[in-house]
């Protein structure tokens, strides 16, 4: 039997400028001092080891924290203006149950197939020569806007059957909806709303003719699937392409961001990189344990459990920093080190079990041929300058990436 502790949890504030600026050297803190945490700032419960993190990842008794539940804990007149966009969220996948959760996982996995990844290598070949075309050919490039976030911005336009001529119209939308996953204040949010009412309208006549005329692309699979009852209706296919676009190609620009800004950080495993191509595959995955492309993701806990010796009560929220566990040196020797040759780097940066995510294998092809593609092409790839934004808690985001060529 646990032993009561009496003495005074250690408290930690996540919004300072230190914290924002420089989360790990927190986190480090609290997973040596305090790694199941109880957080009055963030009220719930903050995780920061990766077998606990790991553990809860795969256990059924976490809960989803539904994209609703912070909206819905808004004062009456704030619930009254971003009602529609309560109503829109509230139709993503997972935001409802885990079971509408699965519904959705098995409906998209008729689409994310190894064999239909592997047919969109040449396209996605196509786009990034494409942009690093034009960018060569200025000497220079602001990489987040110009390299990092165009190409998966494209690559899933196509896949849900976008004109091109309305990309960047698209990637504005998407960069609105960012607030609704971070700490933001009322104006943001409805911006946010603003942008996703007018994408849902956008996207509605684009998923009528997909009805009219069946294509071979996400779309037509989702059409397809409400044809079987699998999928209610067109507003829940319409908003769930919102999700998509936004989260089909933020965290794969944010993937290549992070790992180009690694990269200068250690320039050892550039030119090592360069030296040797085929290390591609082992360089992505260390991008994505030591950068990432999200801090942390809620969860709720379903029942009465004990996590690292702590007592959660049903209904406690509990935010699982996957960013902390994969810099954990119990799991990762020289943990804070970015290494391109580092074995068994079961990082847990696209989650675990039933919520790992779908676009994994899509976001891992996007950065290794843009990688592939980019650093042979400038052998004088140098850093002006790199801006970083605070995503808070725990987190920051690059704004801007200077490089010349």
């Amino acid at each position: 039997m646990l032993k009561e502790n009496t003495s005074t949890p250690p408290s930690y504030d996540f919004f300072t400028p230190e914290a924002m600026e420089n989360a790990h050297s927190l986190l480090n803190r609290i997973r040596s001092e305090d790694p199941v945490h109880w957080s009055p700032q963030l009220g719930g419960w903050l995780l920061t080891r990766y077998a606990d993190v790991h553990a809860v990842l795969k256990d059924p008794r976490f809960l989803p924290a539904t994209g609703t539940g912070r909206l819905d804990a808004m004062p009456e007149e704030a619930r009254k203006q971003i009602r529609p966009l309560r109503d829109s969220i509230r139709l993503w996948m997972g935001n409802d149950s885990t079971e509408d959760h699965v519904r959705f996982q098995r409906i998209l996995k008729k689409y994310f197939t190894p064999g239909t990844l592997e047919a969109l290598r040449p396209r996605i070949q196509e786009l990034t020569t494409e942009l690093v075309d034009a960018a060569q050919a200025r000497g220079r490039a602001e990489f987040v806007s110009e390299l990092a976030y165009p190409l998966p911005a494209n690559v899933i336009a196509e896949m849900l059957g976008v004109p091109t001529k309305d990309r960047e119209l698209l990637q504005r939308w998407s960069r609105d909806l960012l607030p609704i996953f971070t700490a933001s204040s009322m104006e943001q949010l409805l911006q946010s709303q603003k942008s996703v009412l007018e994408m849902t309208d956008y996207m509605r006549p684009i998923i009528a003719e997909h009805r009219r005329t069946p294509r071979k692309d996400l779309i037509n699979v989702l059409v397809e699937e409400e044809a079987a009852g699998n999928v209610r209706n067109g507003e829940e296919i319409a908003a769930n392409c919102v999700l998509l676009l936004f989260a089909g190609h933020e965290t794969t620009a944010n993937l290549i961001c992070n790992g180009l800004s690694a990269l200068f950080e250690y320039p050892d495993q550039l030119a090592l990189l360069r030296a040797n191509p085929e290390l591609m595959p082992s360089a992505v995955e260390e991008m994505l344990r030591y950068g990432g492309i999200g801090g942390s993701i809620a969860r709720i806990a379903g029942t009465k459990l004990e996590v690292g010796g702590k007592q959660l009560e049903p209904g406690q929220l509990v935010f699982v920093s996957l960013a902390s566990a994969n810099r954990d040196p119990e799991m990762f020797p020289d943990a804070g080190r970015f290494d391109i040759t580092r074995k068994q780097n079961k990082h847990v940066t696209f989650g675990y079990g039933a919520f790992y995510c779908l676009g994994a294998a899509l976001a891992r092809l996007e950065a290794q041929v843009f990688f592939s593609t980019f650093l042979p092409r400038f052998p004088n790839l140098r850093l002006e300058r790199q801006e970083w934004e605070p995503s808070p808690p725990l987190g920051k985001r690059l704004s801007a990436l200077h490089v010349t060529f």
